[in-house]
């Protein structure tokens, strides 16, 4: 079963997860309130989520302890494979773990008093300073889809993803006020050789925005290039010191880590990057049908592949990351948007809180193939349940469609606007004086109105959320300008965007830099396929 089983890498992807903290310098000030209520335009940058609202949770301290307990005697009896890999079999053994095969038992506690050495709140520095983001605490980063290896494209063709494709979606993340993080693979460029587009990826990443972002995690010699990468763009010692790199270690659910993920999982925990270790769960085939079921085998797989990291190196950052999803008892395919997914994320988020760990879950997901009404209902169900998780890391949070498998241009617009209103759900309610506006009561009185009172007049501009995708005009109005749906909205403003777009400044020498690194290590290898 599991060598059978896709990852959430697999999925959607048949091949392949400086200093300062905050916005765009206009944190705080009238424009960026703006653009967090009109849901921005290109260069409105917000900065990552800090929110004031407090988690939703669904289990009592009986309810944790139980799962914690489970989980723990799963670590122990049923143990968790770590797969083709001697060396990472060895650290364990020498840890005190119980090795047979390619199995480990763990004694109790063993996994958690490793976990003391992992940070609960680290930063990932951006090239760009002001773009750095905090992954933990009261934190929220907002990333792009990753992994599809389609595209539903601006002419509505469904296609197989091309490195043009890669990097317009980094363009548009990197625009985007609500994205905060520029992601991975955000859809898997088909017409590069396997075994090189990493580099091409990797490259786009840093030189078409100036967001964090995600590294390759498909062979370690990958992973080994995207830190050699960063070294580059960063410099070897600041490297070494900080996290700029965050990347997506999947468990092959149920209960193995192989050889691939181990790698780079190694290679990242090394080099002092974050390694998020995620449980890819379809619940009913690679975890039991139940809730409690399945957040007790989540936890038991994080903690063995979270404490690993540790093992390889004291102190690497590292994430409590889960995926869950439902399928269909008749059919076997995935379902999103319903309500036991939510549960899991609920639950994994507070035991990833007991843990000290950051938490990655969720994101805009569907099954939806285009971006109709149930795109929209099942990605606003996960993405509200995310949010309110308490969730540190939301990768998938724009473009995704299909279960994974496309990445949608029109959907990522959709998307973004979405979590714009996300972010200011979670801003703090204003209790200033102008926030409890008691003059503009004063000043209308019983029985007449506010429209045209001082107050009102004063914030307008900056009371409420403005959609940047919704039409809520006249239906005179509407019909006068061409009775355009949603997605061809959507569609007209991802062409804008990517008419308007500029590349931010890149040093020439770093630049050089990477291109003739990249231009080696394509010629180091022939070009492979598969």
């Amino acid at each position: 079963m599991n060598q059978n089983v896709p990852t959430e890498q697999e999925v959607a992807a048949p091949s392949e997860g400086r200093r300062g903290r905050g916005g765009r310098g206009e944190r705080g000030g009238a424009s960026a309130r703006r653009a967090a209520r009109s849901g921005g335009g290109p260069g409105q940058q917000l900065t990552y989520i800090r929110r004031s609202i407090k988690p939703y949770e669904v289990l009592d301290e009986e309810g944790l302890s139980l799962i914690e307990a489970n989980a723990d005697t799963i670590l122990e009896e049923v143990g968790i494979e770590f797969r083709d890999d001697p060396e990472a079999l060895k650290l364990w053994k020498e840890a005190g773990a119980e090795v047979k095969a390619d199995r480990v038992h763990f004694p109790k506690g063993l996994c958690r008093e490793l976990l003391k050495t992992a940070p609960s709140v680290f930063t990932q520095h951006a090239r760009n300073p002001e773009r750095s983001v905090q992954i933990g605490g009261d934190a929220t980063v907002f990333a792009p889809v990753y992994g599809p290896p389609f595209v539903r494209d601006l002419e509505g063709t469904r296609r197989y993803a091309t490195i043009e494709d890669f990097r317009n979606f980094v363009k548009l993340a990197y625009m985007a006020p609500s994205i905060h993080h520029s992601g991975g693979t955000v859809c898997e460029p088909v017409d590069v050789p396997v075994n090189k587009r990493h580099l091409d990826m990797v490259y786009a990443h840093m030189r078409f925005s100036d967001k964090p972002f995600m590294g390759s995690v498909t062979a370690p010699d990958r992973a080994e290039d995207t830190v050699s990468m960063a070294r580059i763009l960063f410099g070897e010692k600041f490297v070494e010191e900080n996290t700029v790199v965050i990347n997506l270690i999947n468990a092959n659910s149920p209960m193995v880590f192989d050889e691939t993920m181990l790698g780079a999982a190694k290679v990242y925990a090394r080099a002092n990057q974050a390694c998020i270790i995620t449980p890819f769960i379809l619940a009913g085939a690679m975890s039991p049908v139940t809730v409690a079921g399945t957040l007790t085998q989540v936890l038991a797989e994080v903690m063995a592949g979270a404490a690993f990291t540790q093992l390889v190196r004291p102190g690497a950052p590292v994430l409590f990351g889960t995926f869950a999803s439902s399928i269909s008892m008749q059919s076997g395919a995935p379902t999103f948007g319903t309500p036991e997914p939510s549960l899991v994320s609920y639950g994994a988020a507070q035991l990833a809180r007991r843990l000290g760990l950051p938490f990655r879950t969720g994101g805009s997901l569907t099954g939806s193939k285009v971006p109709d009404a149930q795109a929209a209902y099942e990605s606003a169900n996960t993405l509200n349940s995310t949010v309110l998780a308490g969730t540190n890391f939301v990768l998938h949070a724009a473009g995704w469609l299909e279960g994974g498998l496309a990445s949608s241009y029109e959907k990522f617009m959709m998307d973004i606007d979405q979590l714009g209103m996300q972010q200011r759900m979670c801003e703090p309610l204003d209790l200033s004086e102008n926030g409890q506006a008691m003059d503009a009561i004063r000043e209308v009185g019983p029985g007449s109105h506010y429209l045209g009172c001082a107050h009102t007049q004063a914030n307008f501009q900056t009371a409420f959320y403005r959609s940047s995708i919704a039409d809520n005009n006249s239906y005179e109005q509407w019909s006068a300008e061409g009775e355009k749906a949603a997605n061809q909205r959507a569609n007209q403003l991802a062409r804008n965007w990517l008419d308007a777009y500029q590349a931010p400044a890149l040093d020439e020498g770093i630049d050089e830099a990477l291109n003739d690194f990249v231009a080696r290590r394509k010629e180091s290898m022939p070009d492979a396929f598969a």
